[in-house]
């Protein structure tokens, strides 16, 4: 509760406009067009606007970002996609990885998932050469408003986390285990457990699916106790509940192949993940010969 102002006493003066507003300052064609996305509400008016921006040559960097995820938002994402392959060469080199995240999340979107998977594949690839977050070690994140702080092995099992679940909706279940289970080892948390929990069930795996699924039940890993993470946890207890245990015939040798190719630059990345190591590791580089197969 605040106090009561006193006598004589001035009032603090109201924040900025564009601080209240979470606005840049100025008057530019971006400015204008942040104005017209946050404060007028009016997205396709704001699509327009950031178009302008990026012709005037005025914070290309954000205008394309931004336009590419309000374009998302009003179900346009092809053409976002579109708008990034064709400027984003107009960006500096600093924002071409946070364009590669938007672009990840617009190929999901669009159902692309091999785009998907040889973007997220490319972004281990700079994790190895030292080429993410610009070369540091940590980036700054932005949520909800909120910033933190991003380490590179988190953000190395996100992209393994991201690259299990499209290997999952390609039906590819073998590949996508193998992901999990690596990306769980450098970076541990509910929703990937779940995932997982989930890919060993398609495979009718069930008490290995339990197995996983009790860590997140008994709150033994980061998120366990967050209510989405308990939500799914449960639905997915249901599901295991209701299913019996069958004999798998071991006929498809192309699924075994996979499966040991993968493990191979998987292994490595776990191998050489130490905290006092160099931040170049050797992600993948076994794995993209057998890119094809992978696809299946």
């Amino acid at each position: 509760m605040k106090s009561p102002r006193k006598a004589g006493e001035i009032s603090p003066d109201p924040p900025p406009y564009h601080v209240l507003h979470k606005l840049p300052p100025g008057d530019s064609p971006y400015v204008r067009a942040k104005h017209v996305q946050l404060v007028q509400k009016d997205p396709e008016a704001a699509i327009v606007l950031f178009w302008k921006a990026i012709n005037a040559g005025d914070r290309v960097d954000s205008a394309l970002k931004d336009m590419a995820i309000v374009m998302k938002q009003q179900d346009r994402a092809e053409e976002a996609i579109e708008a990034i392959m064709s400027f984003r060469d107009r960006c500096s080199k600093q924002a071409q990885e946070s364009l590669d995240n938007v672009l990840i999340d617009l190929y999901k979107k669009c159902g692309r998932m091999e785009e998907q998977i040889e973007l997220l594949k490319r972004k281990l690839r700079m994790i190895y050469q030292g080429e993410a977050f610009n070369g540091k070690l940590t980036k700054t994140a932005r949520s909800h408003g909120r910033k933190f702080q991003v380490t590179i092995k988190q953000e190395t099992s996100r992209i393994l986390g991201n690259l299990g679940w499209a290997y999952m909706q390609q039906g590819n279940h073998a590949a996508a285990e193998v992901v999990y289970h690596k990306a769980q080892i450098i970076d541990p948390d509910a929703n990937k457990a779940c995932n997982l929990c989930l890919c060993l069930m398609k495979q009718a795996r069930y008490a290995e699916a339990q197995s996983v699924l009790d860590e997140v039940l008994q709150g033994k890993l980061s998120g366990s106790d967050e209510e989405k993470s308990k939500k799914r946890a449960g639905e997915l207890l249901q599901e295991l509940k209701q299913c019996q245990p069958v004999v798998l015939l071991s006929n498809n040798s192309l699924s075994s192949n996979i499966e040991d190719a993968f493990l191979e630059g998987l292994d490595q990345l776990v191998k050489h993940w130490t905290p006092l190591r160099s931040r170049r590791l050797p992600i993948f580089e076994e794995i993209s010969p057998f890119r094809d197969q992978l696809a299946c």
